[in-house]
């Protein structure tokens, strides 16, 4: 989806298609057929923006076969897709029903995370559509924060720089400019956007007309940061916003209570990793308790105490409140989405809704059939919609 912002450039709004994973090619065409174009369907749209996400495998036949890059092309066209970003996020085995910490690996000290995110953004280079020269690809915050001495960190900004030469000679050949993302998320190196602004400003960091942040408010609630004081962090250090993505975590008030854990405990499941924080009672600032599952935070030697209101990485369906006592950062989102696009000039062009979680969530939330998993899609983009148009951006064909 396409909004012309006040100040007459392109705002893209795509959601992210790691929540219907497919590891070959094969299943990314299926993918395009039997998920995204029925939610472009249900929104009544002529194109649809999708974040595509490529496992290691699908993304190598499509740099070694031409014949099925133009393949994809002509696929995304015939079902009214279009493609600016990509989640490289996950490498493999997305799909796996216990993916945990597996998904930040391989990291950024490893070749092997270089090069596969090289050949996304030759990938991404030949499906941007012809009128939109800049491209994104999120990626993980270096690697999950232990073990990762300094030599390791080291070893991972030298990738990085590397990686932002290749994209250089990427845009000389090709006309087309891709940018990184690097997504701050709790339990990795870069957990907060102070330790990013920090870490690609210091010593040895890689050049920012390549390489910024990627702002997942899921992320940013989760991790209790106010995304004002967030976004001025980033402005002031001249650390870009290259990518967005809108989703809400998980809040709960009362942790102590009884009822509360309960309805916690029905979203603790063993597929994804579910960072839960504590704040202290009464205090907006200062440090958070964590734990790096929900279900560690809930019981045993290492729960957490339930002083204060707790935030869980688990990104709930934008327009779906979880039932009370629970509910959801949504508000939060809002007020991201105000200071990223909301100002006489956008700080990012390129937002991804990524809700991958609908298949684990609560019986009473998660869709049962894909027609009700499109339903649910399409009302996030809808609701996403209405908020930037709200914003002053006019909604485009």
């Amino acid at each position: 989806m396409r909004f012309r912002h006040p100040d007459g450039s392109t705002v893209h709004l795509a959601y992210c298609t790691n929540v219907h994973p497919a590891e070959t090619l094969d299943g990314v065409l299926a993918q395009l057929r039997d998920h995204c174009a029925p939610v472009r369907r249900r929104l009544g749209r002529e194109r649809l923006g999708i974040g595509l996400w490529l496992a290691a495998d699908a993304a190598q036949t499509l740099a070694e076969q031409p014949e099925a890059l133009r393949a994809l092309r002509a696929e995304l066209r015939a079902n009214g897709l279009e493609v600016v970003t990509l989640n490289g996020f996950p490498y493999r085995g997305w799909g796996q029903a216990r993916v945990k910490r597996r998904v930040y690996h391989p990291d950024w000290t490893t070749p092997e995370r270089l090069n596969h995110t090289t050949t996304l953004a030759r990938i991404l280079a030949a499906l941007l559509p012809d009128d939109e020269p800049e491209g994104t690809i999120s990626t993980l915050p270096l690697a999950w924060r232990e073990p990762f001495p300094d030599t390791a960190r080291d070893r991972a900004l030298a990738r990085l720089t590397d990686l932002a030469e290749r994209l250089d000679a990427l845009a000389e050949e090709t006309g087309r400019g891709i940018r990184l993302a690097l997504e701050p998320e709790p339990g990795c190196v870069v957990e907060t956007t102070e330790q990013a602004a920090a870490l690609l400003t210091g010593s040895g960091a890689p050049p920012t007309h390549r390489v910024g942040v990627c702002l997942d408010t899921c992320h940013l609630a989760t991790a209790f940061e106010d995304p004002d004081a967030a976004v001025d962090r980033l402005d002031a250090a001249g650390v870009p916003v290259v990518k967005a993505q809108l989703s809400a975590a998980l809040h709960a008030e009362r942790p102590d209570l009884p009822e509360v854990r309960a309805a916690l405990a029905e979203f603790a499941e063993p597929r994804f990793l579910h960072q839960t924080r504590e704040r202290p009672q009464g205090t907006n600032t200062g440090p958070v308790a964590a734990r790096d599952d929900l279900d560690i935070a809930l019981d045993g030697p290492d729960a957490l105490p339930g002083d204060g209101p707790w935030r869980v990485h688990l990104h709930v369906p934008l327009h779906a409140q979880p039932a009370s006592p629970l509910t959801a950062t949504l508000p939060l989102v809002t007020r991201t989405l105000a200071r990223l696009v909301g100002g006489p000039t956008p700080l990012t062009r390129h937002l991804e809704v990524e809700t991958y979680t609908w298949q684990v969530l609560p019986p009473a939330l998660r869709p049962t059939t894909p027609d009700r998993l499109a339903d649910g899609i399409a009302a996030e983009l809808a609701l996403a919609r209405d908020q930037l148009i709200s914003l002053g951006l006019k909604e485009l064909p």
